[in-house]
């Protein structure tokens, strides 16, 4: 029985106050939201979706055993940015091999955000 898994469509950010995070995050993607429901907010981010979904746990108890890395042509401004609007800065932007340089930050809900630079990394 063969699988076929297409490729990432969603990552979905648990935040407890979801119009707050709505406005957080159009601002911080420099996007708005093409779904915008009470229950559920959808970003579409270059073909791929972000999504916010509301859940009552403190940021305290949130873990980052899932990451994903959104891409961005300048890291360092990226990082510098997102600290700006209140992220805090989680792990310093740092090459992982050849021209790829990798960072992550965290929203104010305590979600892990992160950011890549790769210049090879093609659409297929």
């Amino acid at each position: 029985m063969a699988t076929s898994i297409l490729g990432l469509r969603t990552t979905i950010y648990k935040v407890d106050d979801l119009a707050k995070a709505k406005e957080w995050f159009a601002s911080a993607f420099q996007v708005e939201p093409y779904f915008d429901e009470p229950f559920y907010v959808g970003f579409n981010m270059a073909g791929y979706e972000l999504g916010l979904l509301e859940e009552h746990i403190p940021a305290a108890e949130k873990t980052a055993n899932v990451l994903s890395y959104w891409g961005v042509d300048d890291i360092e401004k990226a990082v510098e940015k997102f600290i700006e609007m209140g992220a805090t800065e989680d792990t310093k932007p740092a090459n992982v091999g050849g021209d790829i340089v990798v960072a992550t930050v965290k929203d104010p809900w305590g979600n892990v955000i992160g950011l890549i630079y790769n210049p090879d990394f093609k659409l297929a």
